[in-house]
């Protein structure tokens, strides 16, 4: 039987998603970022407040399985 696909809806999910496929995979993921600005939303309303947040550096991501 087919294993069933399924798609990622939001965030936690997606995260947990990709983890799970770097410890299977022992594998690495580096991002660098410069001078990078994300406006972050504080809620979901109409018209929400928004945060600046700024990157510049690296983030390496590893994955290994416990067992």
């Amino acid at each position: 039987m087919a294993e069933e696909v399924k798609n990622t809806t939001n965030w936690p999910d997606l995260a947990g998603a990709l983890y799970d496929k770097l410890t299977e995979r022992h594998a690495e993921l580096t991002y660098d970022f410069h001078n990078v600005e994300v406006s972050v939303p504080s809620g979901a309303g109409d018209k929400p407040d928004h945060s600046v947040w700024k990157f510049n550096g690296s983030i390496s991501i590893r994955g290994r399985n416990l067992d």
